[in-house]
């Protein structure tokens, strides 16, 4: 049986340490982290290595299997949905998810479209198609 490790990326301090408090009480490892903290991190190659010791599916990529067991901690929503009270339509949750992607792999959309499941032709579409720019996240890596 694996170990479980929990991430847990959040703002609200007394929420990390209410997960914490769980994660201990059953024998879970949990780490805590604000937004910035982790995004600092991500961008550190030692902090991604260190987080990727003993966790082969974060060292080798998620396959579709293992993404399905990555989930976001119940009631968390994203903080631009969550503000306006309404439920975000598809659209808007496929636009943030590539948009994100995108980010993530600093513009490089064929990485993107591999991350997201979809072919490279569909994800230039959508692009096109929520008039997202890629070359926001490729100025970002030069920064």
């Amino acid at each position: 049986m694996g170990r479980t490790i929990v991430y847990v990326v959040s703002d609200e301090m007394n929420g990390i340490e209410e997960v914490k408090s769980f994660c201990a009480g059953h024998g879970y490892t949990c780490f805590g982290y604000a937004p910035g903290q982790w995004r600092e991190g991500m961008d550190n190659p030692s902090f991604r290595n260190q987080m990727m010791t003993g966790v082969p599916s974060l060292a080798s990529g998620l396959s579709p299997v293992e993404k399905s067991n990555v989930l976001p901690f119940p009631g968390t929503t994203s903080s631009e949905f969550s503000d306006s009270g309404k439920v975000p339509t598809m659209e808007e949750l496929e636009s943030k998810a590539i948009e994100n992607a995108i980010l993530q792999f600093r513009g490089n959309l064929t990485e993107a479209a591999k991350a997201l499941g979809i072919g490279r032709a569909t994800l230039y579409r959508k692009v096109k198609q929520y008039q997202i720019d890629p070359s926001i996240a490729r100025k970002r890596r030069a920064a």
